[in-house]
């Protein structure tokens, strides 16, 4: 009888793999971008609506801004080091793609709102080629991070110079199609360029 019982689990078990990977493969079939993605984003959709400021007080909501493709990272402005190299990484991208003549905005969403105001953001998006930086209300801010599954934690106690632990991935965003990839911090912007591309081209 445990020989039965154990085929019978063996059996069962290649069965539930070979639907998986039926699924798997029917999903590729189905998937424009198969080719081009590199990560695998489980939890439900990401991206979606929110309403925020750049750096003149304007409005900007996603429709207007994502009527181009974007990448999108999460941040704040007197991050002492990973958000500068990732802007930097990102614009950088975006300019190897405009050499391709694709046109990809780098976009810099503030998770620190009480002190990143637009006038704090002009001055710091101006260190980045092409870099649009937005804020909004501590409401608007978190409405936005939550749309992107972006962790982030201010200090309850903040000194002048506190510190944000926040999440470090950047979102590639087309237009009409929404979240299509994100892109770990060791991307390099030739990395980044090359599989934007990819998707853009795939459109």
């Amino acid at each position: 009888m445990p020989k039965f019982y154990a085929s019978v689990a063996a059996i069962a078990l290649a069965a539930l793999l070979g639907w998986q990977g039926y699924r798997v493969l029917q999903a590729q079939s189905t998937d424009a971008f198969a080719a081009c993605r590199s990560s695998a984003v489980a939890g439900g959709q990401i991206g979606g609506a929110f309403d925020l400021v750049d750096t003149s007080g304007r409005a900007v909501t996603d429709t207007t801004l994502l009527a181009k493709p974007a990448l999108i990272y999460f941040g704040y402005a007197s991050c002492p080091d990973v958000c500068p190299l990732d802007n930097a990484r990102n614009a950088e991208a975006s300019a190897l793609l405009a050499t391709k003549g694709l046109q990809v905005t780098p976009v810099f969403i503030t998770v620190d709102p009480a002190r990143d105001t637009p006038a704090v953001l002009a001055d710091y998006a101006g260190n980045f080629d092409g870099l649009t930086a937005l804020t909004g209300t501590e409401a608007q801010t978190a409405a936005a991070a939550k749309a992107y599954r972006v962790y982030y934690q201010i200090p309850q106690k903040r000194d002048p110079g506190y510190t944000v632990d926040h999440t470090t991935l950047t979102y590639l965003v087309l237009p009409k199609i929404g979240f299509a990839e994100f892109f770990q911090r060791d991307a390099t912007p030739q990395q980044v360029a090359d599989k934007t591309a990819c998707f853009l081209n795939a459109q």
